[in-house]
């Protein structure tokens, strides 16, 4: 695979671990509303199970948080490393003069 492509790979899946955090933060307001609402309601079985669902929620965002930080990084370095900016333009000019 060339940097190119490598690098456009890359930021691709920097763009879907930031989907997947917010998707994730989503799900955990959609939690605390249940809880919220499960305050007036008083169901006990709501009130057993859904502070452990908010938990492993909250610990898998902290998770995919990490990991987003590390590989935007890493892509990042990627880039800059591999001057990916001169590579495009010097794609751009090959594609326009064929």
């Amino acid at each position: 695979m060339d940097k190119l492509k490598k690098f456009d790979l890359m930021a691709k899946i920097v763009r879907e671990l930031e989907d997947l955090k917010n998707s994730q933060q989503a799900v955990i307001q959609k939690i605390a509303k249940i809880e919220v609402d499960n305050m007036e309601l008083g169901d006990k079985r709501l009130e057993k199970d859904l502070p452990d669902v908010h938990q492993r929620t909250a610990d898998n965002l902290d998770t995919i948080a990490g990991i987003l930080d590390y590989f935007a990084d890493k892509t990042e370095n990627f880039g800059d490393t591999n001057n990916v900016d001169k590579l495009r333009e010097d794609q751009t000019i090959r594609d326009a003069s064929v």
